[in-house]
């Protein structure tokens, strides 16, 4: 299909969560950098994050009715063939007014129709995946992608077409950085002669994390650590009473560089989003691999860093067993925190999202 015009237009679709949004948050203001002329258009679910933080952000947002199919039996799944559908023509109605150059689709199922939607029309298609082991939708867009920029080199096993892969890293956004340790500290009004445990369980939070810091509090805090805890919404009202001059717990963290700065030990889940940040800034990290998300791709993101000694993986269901120990036996060793540290930073690739949004432009100028 010919393009009307002159003007460069860039289509994201893909959310549900942070892990999906936030890459593509970070490749659009890589692209508006380098081009400021450049239309941005986002398609996603409106009863998710990205129906929130893209409007926030100031870009155009388009919704389509699309919802995953759950895994477990549930009646919406009825209604997946009727949204799948529905949502296939909103992507065409949606792409044929925009007429975009080049479609990301960054991972989720509402990346899946828009996508497809935008194949139909002729834009190049750049896909983002993030985990170690890729998504359904990925899979199923490969076919019309003219890009696949991975985040994990063991990526590559599990897709087709080994000619248009490209080992990028996780985008992250160009606001992420650290502070000095003493500054962000006193954000927190932490004492600098204890070590710090940061514990992140996502924004809704993580059941089995919370319960296990809970359960060894009064260890941790006898032996000179302190704790900011991000509890996550669902869990903030049961673990808030537990905040002290030793312990700061949060529903949600806003200022994640000063958390990041002031930490010296990281408890978290293994998002893709938490992954590519910690390896960034060279954080040393205990990651639990949620077993509750789909191809249990959080596994295979702790295991990657396992295997190169940049995080120790612990399993979910090891966690208050061993926790303590783990804790202990890295946050009282300078040289095993330095040495995942090292070992982390070698495996980040901070040029991310700028190495996709040239290629983005220059798809551009060939049109």
């Amino acid at each position: 299909m010919s393009r009307r015009g002159s003007r460069n237009r860039v289509l994201f679709a893909g959310g549900g969560t942070g892990g999906h949004l936030f890459p593509a948050i970070a490749v659009a203001e890589q692209i508006k950098e380098m081009n400021k002329e450049t239309e941005i258009l986002f398609v996603g679910t409106r009863s998710k994050i990205e129906g929130k933080v893209v409007p926030g952000l100031g870009y155009n947002f388009k919704s389509i009715w699309i919802k995953g199919f759950s895994r477990k039996f549930n009646w919406e799944n009825l209604l997946f063939p009727l949204k799948l559908f529905v949502s296939i023509i909103q992507s065409l109605i949606i792409n044929l007014k925009f007429l975009p150059d080049v479609a990301i689709g960054s991972g989720g199922y509402v990346s899946g129709p828009a996508i497809f939607g935008s194949s139909i029309i002729g834009a190049k298609i750049i896909l983002l995946e993030q985990n170690s082991y890729p998504g359904i939708t990925t899979k199923l867009l490969e076919r019309f992608a003219n890009e696949v920029h991975i985040s994990f080199n063991d990526s590559r096993d599990y897709l087709k077409r080994k000619d248009i892969i490209h080992f990028t890293g996780n985008p992250v956004r160009k606001n992420l950085g650290t502070e000095k340790r003493s500054t962000a500290l006193e954000k927190f009004e932490l004492n600098s002669e204890y070590k710090t445990l940061l514990v992140l369980g996502g924004s809704l939070g993580a059941a089995s994390i919370n319960k296990a810091i809970k359960e060894n509090l009064d260890e941790l805090l006898n032996n000179d650590v302190q704790i900011i805890w991000q509890t996550g919404k669902n869990y903030f009202d049961e673990y808030r009473n537990l905040t002290s001059s030793k312990v700061k717990v949060f529903e949600f963290i806003d200022d994640m560089n000063a958390a990041y700065s002031a930490c010296d030990l990281l408890l978290a889940r293994a998002g893709a989003t938490t992954i590519a940040e910690i390896l960034v800034l060279g954080i040393p990290s205990i990651l639990v691999p949620s077993p509750n998300v789909a191809e249990d791709h959080q596994y295979y993101n702790a295991k990657s860093l396992a295997d190169k000694n940049a995080a120790v993986l612990i399993k979910d269901d090891e966690l208050i067993t061993i926790l303590l120990e783990r804790v202990f036996e890295l946050i009282n060793s300078d040289e095993k925190l330095n040495e995942l540290k090292q070992n982390a930073v070698k495996l980040a690739k901070p040029d991310s999202a700028k190495r996709v949004a040239k290629n983005v432009l220059r798809y551009i100028e060939m049109k």
